[in-house]
């Protein structure tokens, strides 16, 4: 039983969960900042982004190894089905009931959080479209994961519609300024999705997944690795400056410059795809930091404006 459960928390990829939840805590936040949080809305917001995160966790490991991705020379950690701990079928089954967990954490959120018919309407179909993308990024006779596509979800999903969406829920509006976090959110997941494809770039390429990655090459990736942690990093602060709050209150924000400027600094001078394996889960610390640092700062200008 003991040995059961550690296969599927292995398969869920606990690692990479802090990505989905970062973009909620910032939404939350914001939220807070204008005295529209609501704390049931938040857990809720994070179980079901929990729950997406894990689907396609799932649906990445079924795809690839239907496609035959997961083989001998992929670099990354070892996943459920290709180690032989579960089946093709067994993974088909705890999608299915993934799926049917994370509509009912959805649904009881959008329920509880929105009043409007067409507001309840449009995050149903949102919802839906986030469990076809979870699904649909490897899985298929045609997943938009394998031809490219994937940052441009990711920067969506995990950016866009996740802050805006979660700043949403609590306070049935949104504002333009939104936009500056929800961006650098969505960078910092493809930056970490980007190091995912870089440390797999060879394999991918010999199995025909042609990622952002495969299409640049090695040294054009480095380089947008690069630009995406920079812009990230812009956005958040360009929105802490435009705040009323006195400067100085935005200084600890700094903290995450010194952490990934050293991530984006090992990632440079990598040379070989094997040196890049170690670093997915500090590109996803970089990111947990960077908005924990952000929403802090936010936190303490509402206290002092």
């Amino acid at each position: 039983m003991k040995q059961s459960i550690q296969i599927w928390l292995d398969a869920a990829r606990p690692k990479t969960l802090p990505l989905a939840l970062v973009s909620i805590l910032t939404g939350s936040v914001l939220a807070y900042s204008i005295d529209h949080f609501s704390l049931a809305i938040a857990v809720l917001a994070f179980i079901t982004a929990t729950l997406l995160q894990i689907l396609s966790n799932l649906a990445n490991d079924y795809g690839d190894a239907v496609k035959g991705t997961d083989n001998e020379d992929r670099l990354g950690p070892m996943r459920a089905i290709q180690s032989g701990a579960v089946s093709l079928k067994t993974m088909q089954q705890a999608m299915v009931i993934n799926i049917v967990l994370t509509m009912a954490s959805g649904l009881t959120l959008v329920f509880y959080a929105l009043d409007s018919l067409q507001s309840i309407l449009t995050f149903i179909a949102l919802g839906v479209l986030a469990i076809v993308a979870a699904i649909a990024y490897t899985v298929g006779n045609k997943p938009y994961g394998y031809v490219g596509l994937g940052d441009i979800s990711v920067f969506i999903f995990f950016g866009l519609l996740g802050v805006a969406g979660t700043f949403f829920l609590h306070t049935g509006f949104v504002e333009t300024a939104l936009i500056l976090p929800a961006v650098g959110c969505g960078l910092f997941a493809v930056a970490v999705l980007n190091v995912n494809n870089m440390r797999d770039i060879e394999n991918d390429q010999a199995c025909g997944k042609r990622t952002v990655a495969v299409r640049l090459g090695q040294a054009k990736s480095k380089q947008y690795h690069a630009f995406l942690l920079a812009s990230a990093l812009a956005t958040f602060a360009a929105y802490l400056v435009i705040q009323p709050a006195p400067l100085w209150v935005s200084l600890p924000f700094l903290l995450s410059l010194v952490v990934v400027f050293k991530h984006g600094k090992a990632v440079w001078q990598a040379s070989q795809p094997v040196q890049i394996a170690p670093m997915m889960p500090i590109v996803v610390k970089c990111a947990l930091l960077t908005n924990v640092l952000f929403t802090g700062v936010v936190i303490a200008q509402t206290l002092v404006s």
